[in-house]
């Protein structure tokens, strides 16, 4: 996008938007889309597919400049596996290379980290710390 988006009205009067401001860049691109430059422009001036164009109306007929907002992305709780208790995986893996993934979300369990099997494979296969087998 330019470094200003600008709006031109019918009586000469012009509006600039600056295009980091996510939800004024939506607002104007349902009005230019709905009053003055048409839809197909409005897409083309701001980026935006048509799909997202009428559903970015369906959003803003629904609920307002409110729906319009951005919303944070990803999941809203909190990870389980933290960084020390990654640590802790490792440190139990290194100390003993062959007890399996029950045994060490047990023993977890026992010094006070609540931690699934499935974390501790997680955490095994990302670090690369699985078993060698010797044929």
């Amino acid at each position: 996008m330019e470094e200003k988006i600008v709006i031109n009205f019918q009586d000469g009067k012009d509006f600039s938007i600056d295009p980091k401001d996510k939800l004024a860049v939506k607002i104007a691109m349902l009005i230019e889309g709905h009053c003055t430059i048409g839809v197909y422009d409005a897409l083309e001036k701001y980026g935006y597919t048509e799909a997202r164009y009428y559903q970015l109306l369906k959003i803003y007929k629904k609920g307002g400049t409110r729906t319009l907002i951005d919303k944070k992305r990803g999941s809203a709780k909190k990870p389980v596996r933290t960084k020390e208790i990654q640590n802790q995986i490792i440190r139990m893996r290194f100390l003993d290379p062959f007890s399996s993934t029950d045994v060490l979300a047990q023993k977890l369990a026992q010094i006070g980290y609540k931690v699934s099997k499935r974390s501790v494979e997680r955490t095994i296969t990302e670090f690369g710390l699985q078993k060698k087998l010797i044929r």
